[in-house]
């Protein structure tokens, strides 16, 4: 059961980490509510930026409930003096991730943005080791590369700030996977 939790779990950090890819891309081709829901009087004559305002919070929405679920992932803990080193990590992972706004605008029409989505879709789910997601940083999380006593170096998603090594102290964290794990706090 742990095993199938996980795989969702993933599908939801790799969707919504991958979401605004085609949120730029809407909002680029200036693709309104109204676009999609032609017969529904509600989204007439909406500003422009009342559409784009809703598709930014169905990723957030998906980030949201992707945290309340880390709580169905396995428990791990952190003693205190495992850990040697740590390093924030905010900055490192947001430029790689700004690549997916250019690829974005490059996009013109909806077959390649399907095409280019699920390519970038399936790389993100089979090789992500890390899960950096900048939306988590709206939840008031942030993002840390640890290294422990035993050589393992793991990435941890947490609200504590941690400043030096004897700070990380953590009795539950939630896994990920191997080599990341998220604390809730």
């Amino acid at each position: 059961m742990e095993d199938i939790v996980n795989k969702l779990f993933k599908i939801l950090l790799t969707l919504n980490a991958t979401l605004l890819l085609v949120i730029v891309f809407l909002v680029q081709k200036t693709y309104t509510l109204e676009h999609f829901f032609k017969n529904c009087d509600i989204f007439v004559e909406l500003p422009d930026w009342v559409s784009y305002i809703t598709y930014f919070l169905i990723p957030v929405i998906l980030t949201g409930i992707s945290i309340k679920l880390s709580s169905f992932l396995g428990k791990d803990e952190f003693k205190e003096g495992e850990i040697i080193c740590i390093e924030h990590a905010n900055n490192s992972f947001l430029p790689s991730y700004l690549g997916y706004f250019f690829v974005a605008l490059s996009i013109n029409n909806w077959e390649s943005l399907v095409f280019v989505y699920s390519v970038l879709f399936i790389f993100t789910y089979k090789s992500q080791a890390l899960y950096f997601n900048p939306l988590f940083l709206l939840f008031g999380f942030e993002f840390y590369n640890i290294k422990t006593k035993k050589g393992t170096t793991v990435f941890l998603i947490s609200r504590k700030q941690y400043r030096n090594p004897d700070e990380v102290i953590i009795k539950t964290s939630y896994r990920i996977n191997n080599y990341t794990f998220i604390e809730r706090g």
